[in-house]
Order: C-alpha cells, then structure tokens, then sequence
C-alpha cells in the first residue's frame, strides 16, 4: 500500500458513520444557520441530542475536497454585520511554515498548492468593536451566538 492508497482509506474512515447515531441539524434564526446535533441512541431506546463538534465529515450529504478547504459558514453572515473590512495581508515567510530559511522552490510549490485554503484577512472598521462580548453587552444576539 502506497501513501496516497493510505490517505484515500484513512479519509473515508473519517466519513463512516458513529455507532448508534445520526447527524442532524437544528436551523437557526436564518437558513444558512444550522447548528449540528448528533442524536444518540440509549439502550434504553431513548434518544439524545448532544451539540455535534465533528465537523462535516460525517455529514453523509457534504462533499469534502481537502484541496478545497472548509465551506465558510460564517463569511456571509459576518460581511452582512457591515462592521468589518477586508484587507490586503501581509505576505508569508518561511517561519510561518516552522522553517528557519526560504527554500524557494519547495516553499513556493506547497504555497500555491494551498492557495484555494487562503483567505482574506478581515479587521475591524475603524470604531467598530467586533468581540462576540461587544455584542453582548449591547445585547446583540448575532448568528453565531445561536450555536451556544
């Protein structure tokens, strides 16, 4: 067995599913928000829903591409906010990769290979305070809040 034959099966392990379980989701204030559940079946024949930190791996209808990425749930509903800018980061270096010298060629190969995982960077508009506390005391509930 060769390395990528390892990948493959080691990725399709993670999409199996756990026992006595299913994944759902629970939608929120808007339809882009739906927060992940997982029920669990007791012995007993009762079920329990426990908040679902797995990702969508085990989400049988997502499709993964590890080339890809993450969908952005949040991006949306942070741009809607208005209280936010992109901007143009800083370019990386080799210490970002845990090296202590450029290897041009290598460096530059698994940079572009990675560039569809890159986002923009997002900061604050100037006066803005964009902490998840900020809107609390204010008693702004913002989507995110919903998944406590």
């Amino acid at each position: 067995m060769n390395a990528p034959d390892t990948f493959v099966q080691l990725l399709a392990r993670t999409r199996e599913s756990f026992p006595a379980s299913t994944k759902s989701y629970i939608t929120g204030s808007r339809s882009d928000l739906r927060v992940p559940v997982r029920d669990i079946a007791l012995t007993n024949g009762e079920v329990v829903s426990v908040y679902d930190t797995s990702g969508p791996y085990t989400d049988p209808a997502a499709t993964i591409d590890v080339k890809k990425g993450l969908h952005s749930v949040r991006a949306a509903m942070i741009a809607e906010r208005g209280d936010t800018e992109q901007y143009e980061g800083r370019k990386p270096v080799a210490l970002d990769d845990g090296r202590q010298s450029e290897d041009a060629a290598r460096l530059a190969q698994l940079r572009q290979e990675a560039a569809a995982l890159q986002r923009q960077p997002r900061r604050a508009k100037a006066g803005a305070n964009v902490t998840q506390m900020h809107y609390a005391k204010k008693g702004i509930i913002t989507p995110e809040m919903e998944y406590v």
